[in-house]
């Protein structure tokens, strides 16, 4: 009987704890608060940490002091899962919870970007092709990038590294734009280091890292001639302040992420760990609520709150997968 009085404590927590992605954040924080008004269960904690911060948390252990569900805004790295089993997690399901895409926006009044992922690449890259060679970014206006271009210096606000909207940046556009540039195979032959360099954002005030969608806005409301990478459903949000420009000739738009015509989208996901399921109430009805038709169905909630949400066929999917938990 001592024992198992002993064990109580440590076999329940009264609320779910959900970190991750500052992208799929908004659309989880608003189930949650949905989701308890039922009355069965107590709000679900949502914290901001970024999807790799978010990975980090979920896989340090089991138990109680440790979060049940991360949220992400890219899948998870082979490196996280390796950390999770390492800490005895190795029972993971993966839901896909909608669409987002990654925009360049600006501010309504400011100049008009046409822009192409290898533009962006040049623009944004710490090491550039300069005759045959590898040299330090030395483009200062996007004109000298592409005459297309405004002739307005390189100024663009993103996300810090432990962001999943800055890894979708490093895979769907610079990795990209990469591919297409025998220097940079020339200079490193092992396609693993490569890919780190591709992805190395220069470091000289052309790109600062900012977390926060709101304050990218303010930034931009300061500098017209700047642009700041968020995701589409913040766009969805401000556009009264602001504009996306178009990639390779494709603007975001809800029907371009859906069909991917729009080369920059990516799917939002959210993990929960199965072991918490008997440590802590809520976290399946939680996982059937998030995919529900009247949360993330095409006339849901979190659709008006910008999520994409995905095809039905996709979506009765990921239901079915979610009444599978227990």
């Amino acid at each position: 009987m001592a024992l198992c009085l002993l064990a109580l404590p440590a076999m329940a927590r009264e609320q779910l704890r959900i970190v991750g992605s500052s992208t799929v954040f908004p659309f989880v924080a608003a189930a949650a608060e949905q989701f308890s008004r039922g009355g069965a269960f107590r709000t679900p904690i949502v914290e901001v940490n970024g999807t790799g911060g978010g990975f980090k948390l979920f896989c340090e252990g089991i138990g109680t002091r440790y979060p049940d569900i991360a949220n992400a805004s890219r899948p998870i790295k082979t490196s996280e899962i390796n950390n999770c089993a390492k800490h005895g997690i190795t029972d993971i399901d993966a839901f896909t919870l909608g669409y987002d895409g990654i925009v360049f926006a600006n501010i309504q009044a400011g100049p008009a970007f046409k822009l192409k992922k290898r533009s962006i690449f040049l623009a944004l890259a710490r090491v550039v092709p300069k005759d045959g060679v590898l040299v330090p970014n030395f483009y200062k206006r996007w004109k000298e990038v592409d005459p297309a271009l405004p002739d307005v210096p390189i100024e663009v606000y993103g996300p810090p590294p432990a962001e999943g909207t800055r890894d979708a940046l490093v895979e769907l556009v610079l990795d990209e734009a990469c591919k297409e540039m025998p220097e940079y195979a020339a200079a490193y032959p092992d396609k693993a280091e490569r890919a780190q360099h591709c992805g190395a954002l220069r470091e000289d005030g052309g790109y600062i890292d900012l977390l926060g969608g709101n304050l990218m806005v303010q930034k931009l409301i300061n500098n017209k001639n700047a642009l700041a990478i968020f995701s589409y459903s913040f766009l969805d949000q401000n556009r009264a302040l602001v504009k996306a420009n178009p990639v390779d000739g494709v603007r975001p738009t809800f029907a371009n992420i859906v069909s991917q015509r729009y080369g920059v989208a990516r799917s939002l996901f959210f993990y929960i760990k199965r072991a918490h399921l008997a440590l802590v109430p809520g976290m399946s009805e939680f996982a059937r609520f998030l995919l529900s038709d009247a949360a993330s169905g095409e006339d849901g909630f979190l659709v008006l709150k910008g999520l994409i949400a995905l095809p039905e066929r996709e979506r009765l999917a990921m239901q079915k997968k979610a009444d599978s938990l227990n």
